[in-house]
């Protein structure tokens, strides 16, 4: 059984609550020699998941943490995990790339490196160490509403640089032609008949969580280990969403078939209006992952838990 197959089977039992393997005697860890990557689409349960850049990346959610039972074996790119390291795990980040998690409900941030695929609990969007879950707070509850911020590529285990555009191999650069420098003229395809026509998702992600301007991370950021106080939303609220859309008819349509109790709401995102349709907000972790499971059943497969004020 591979890692991450291994993951899929102990993560759908035990992380949907956060990490609750019994710890194991540690074994001696070999040295690292990881590689940049960014992986394959892949597919867990009905959801698909596509890796890719995302420098852009800004998310809220609930975090998890795992540890003992992985102790000792390879990490997604490759590199060796270990419960005292500084590490992450995510579903579609490049690895090894730099976040900051900061814990939504007592302010702790800190810099963690993203080297390995995870959490395979739908209703998750990080699983971070051991020792990451420790400095955040919530190790003995096994979860968090945090939000995780892209900061920049990590060094690889050798310490070599990975400087934005590295990484990739000169055999598959020189196999990708280059984007034309011309302007390109697009026109929209005939409606094929009979059809169905699927809601227009929007170009933007849901808004996070707001923080102060001070507490936003430098970019140059390392997982050091220290941890930074940062303000955080006096309330925070736990919401199912379905999508967001930039026209209200479409929001309309998927809130009228998945029914239920969903619920649009309009915000402003760079300049436009985009209508989430979610459900919430929810008092525990317990009861949104309980709404999660309801609403993905109907086929809402991109549902998440999002947190918000």
């Amino acid at each position: 059984m591979n890692r991450s197959q291994t993951c899929a089977v102990i993560a759908l039992g035990a992380l949907a609550a956060g990490c609750t393997t019994t710890p194991e005697t540690k074994v001696t860890v070999p040295s690292n020699a990881g590689i940049y990557r960014i992986g394959n689409p892949y597919q867990i349960g009905d959801t698909w998941y596509y890796p890719r850049e995302q420098p852009d990346y800004d998310e809220t959610g609930i975090a998890s943490w795992y540890g003992p039972g992985f102790y000792g074996h390879n990490t997604a790119d490759g590199e060796i995990f270990d419960t005292g390291a500084l590490s992450a795990a995510h579903r579609t980040l490049p690895m090894p790339v730099n976040v900051r998690v900061t814990d939504l409900e007592n302010g702790k941030s800190v810099v963690l490196r993203v080297n390995d695929r995870g959490p395979f609990a739908k209703s998750r969007i990080i699983d971070v160490s051991e020792r990451a879950a420790r400095l955040l707070g919530f190790y003995n509850q096994g979860t968090a509403r945090v939000r995780v911020q892209y900061l920049a590529r990590a060094d690889l285990p050798d310490g070599g640089p990975q400087p934005f555009g590295a990484g990739t191999p000169a055999a598959v650069t020189s196999a990708v032609p280059a984007a034309p420098a011309a302007p390109v003229e697009t026109a929209p395809l005939d409606a094929i008949p009979g059809a169905r026509e699927l809601p227009q998702a929007a170009a933007a992600p849901p808004a996070p969580v707001p923080l102060p301007s001070a507490a936003a991370p430098d970019v140059g950021a390392l997982p050091t280990g220290q941890v930074v106080q940062v303000p955080v939303p006096a309330v925070t609220r736990l919401y199912v969403q379905v999508g967001a859309f930039t026209i209200y008819q479409n929001a309309a349509r998927l809130a009228a078939r998945l029914g239920g109790g969903l619920q649009i709401s309009a915000i402003q995102r760079g300049g436009q209006t985009l209508y989430r349709v979610r459900q919430g907000p929810f008092p525990t972790t317990d009861d949104a992952d309980a709404a999660l499971a309801r609403i993905s059943s109907l086929g809402a497969n991109d549902a998440k838990i999002v947190v918000d004020q």
